[in-house]
């Protein structure tokens, strides 16, 4: 069975470096969830696993919605299965202007990045790939996904409908989309299993990928 792996805003797939057998999709290509989502369903197999992180578990709840026919079992890490709040929202063109008028590392490194991470050993080297990867995808790809968080479709009515094999996996210290959330998705989907990976923050493929891919070695053999 194909494993489809989505990365989160400004990732691609060094996101999932240490995720043997995988194969990532690009998420950078249009500035709706659902444009993205159809995407991915281009670029699939008939039937395939589907994990995503962050933005990528925020399209991966739409190709659920568009086709849940296709997906085998679903994996959603460190996500937020609600709409965009009123005051991210407001935040979005500001940093879009920003990122578009050459400052994209600032945005990254004032803005966003210190959301990211747990205090740990690899946190330094992990927040540098971090900039490397945003600075190699560009403002256009910034703008885009930009766009495309803040219109997002809550998803809660999908997650109630889905009954496959499912992983909900997050950073102890995830600041950006916090363990409240994943409990709100492990109650909308009583099938899910909710994993917590002690030690990290927003990016556990990164910072703790030993015992990240150990939960998703799991949750392919259900």
């Amino acid at each position: 069975m194909t494993l489809v792996l989505l990365p989160g805003m400004m990732c691609d797939g060094r996101l999932f470096q240490h995720m043997p057998h995988n194969r990532c999709l690009d998420i950078s290509q249009h500035d709706t969830v659902e444009a993205l989502a159809s995407d991915v369903l281009r670029n699939t197999p008939e039937t395939f696993a589907l994990a995503g992180l962050s933005m990528g578990g925020i399209v991966a709840m739409e190709v659920i919605r568009q086709a849940p026919e296709r997906v085998t079992r679903l994996c959603l890490m460190d996500t937020n299965c609600e709409a965009e709040t009123e005051q991210i929202k407001a935040m979005r063109q500001p940093q879009i202007d920003k990122a578009m008028a050459g400052k994209l590392d600032s945005v990254m490194r004032d803005e966003m990045k210190p959301n990211y991470l747990a205090n740990g050993q690899r946190r330094g080297e992990v927040l540098d790939l971090c900039m490397e990867m945003a600075l190699d995808l560009g403002p256009d790809v910034f703008a885009r996904q930009s766009a495309a968080l803040r219109d997002r479709p809550d998803q809660k009515k999908t997650l109630v409908n889905w009954d496959k094999p499912t992983l909900i996996l997050t950073g102890a210290e995830d600041r950006l989309c916090p363990l409240h959330r994943h409990e709100l998705m492990a109650e909308l989907m009583p099938q899910a299993t909710l994993t917590i990976i002690q030690d990290a923050g927003h990016l556990p493929t990164l910072e703790r990928p030993i015992e990240t891919h150990a939960a998703l070695e799991r949750w392919l053999e259900e």
